[in-house]
């Protein structure tokens, strides 16, 4: 298990670090991409400096250095930056400061995403991993078969607008393509997205909370308790309405469902 969760990050760090631009115009973004050309035993070639392959000690030690970008990869490139912040906007909506604690939602949004991207990590085990384990192919086949799977995931996510921005801002020439998309465009689009979606999320889960506080305050004000603070007498009708409506499971179904994964 361990040596495959180590291959799946060489993986997707080497997918990313070396992706190649390709040339042309964006089509329809949730299409998956054919896989691109091995460039792994061509990079390592390069940094040997006489055109011969690293040996496996100078390899393994690259690959340690891949694995220090480790919680970048899980930030950026998968489902995890959209649940947290729903998840923290949520808190925040129900008045709660500190419940649930910040290492429960970390770890709440953390296996959510390895829920979530069960179906692209199942792929990559069955198209990658598994055939570099049996010796079908060579490492540089599997990083490419790996950052495709991961590539289709993040594509079909990633608003057309966004994209078409990061590659004017990159002076990219036009993608024929969804498949031709370098990752150093994909990348920062796939986060303005998420972070994009995420808001719109957290926007609708806030409302019912801000009528509640809006309802307590006009209440008070009425009352003359202008010196009682709206929040206390707010949050048990919040809390109270989050569980009647069994809220945890409805934000943590809709979480799950505003993914596109095949």
């Amino acid at each position: 298990m361990t040596r495959r969760i180590v291959l799946l990050v060489a993986a997707m760090a080497a997918a990313l670090l070396l992706a190649s631009p390709a040339l042309a115009q964006i089509a329809a973004p949730v299409a998956l991409p054919a896989a691109p050309e091995p460039t792994l035993g061509k990079a390592l070639a390069a940094l040997s400096g006489d055109g011969k392959p690293l040996n496996l000690s100078l390899q393994l030690l690259l690959l340690m250095g891949l694995l220090t970008i480790l919680p970048s990869l899980v930030l950026m490139m998968t489902s995890f930056t959209r649940i947290l912040i729903v998840l923290s906007i949520l808190r925040q909506a129900l008045g709660l400061q500190q419940t649930p604690p910040n290492q429960v939602l970390v770890g709440l949004s953390l296996f959510l995403s390895m829920f979530v991207m069960q179906p692209v990590i199942g792929r990559i085990n069955a198209q990658a991993i598994g055939p570099y384990q049996a010796g079908q192919v060579g490492i540089e086949q599997a990083v490419a078969l790996g950052g495709h799977e991961l590539h289709g995931f993040m594509l079909a996510q990633t608003r057309r607008t966004d994209l078409a921005l990061f590659a004017n801002i990159s002076h990219a020439k036009p993608f024929a393509n969804a498949k031709d998309v370098p990752f150093s465009v994909l990348v920062p689009a796939f986060v303005t997205s998420e972070l994009k979606t995420a808001f719109q999320i957290g926007f609708l889960i806030f409302l019912p909370f801000l009528v509640i506080d809006l309802v307590v305050a006009s209440a008070l004000m009425s009352l003359g308790m202008m010196m009682l603070s709206p929040t206390i007498i707010s949050m048990p009708f919040k809390l109270l309405l989050f569980v009647l409506v069994d809220g945890w499971a409805l934000t943590m179904g809709s979480l799950a469902g505003s993914f596109q994964v095949s």
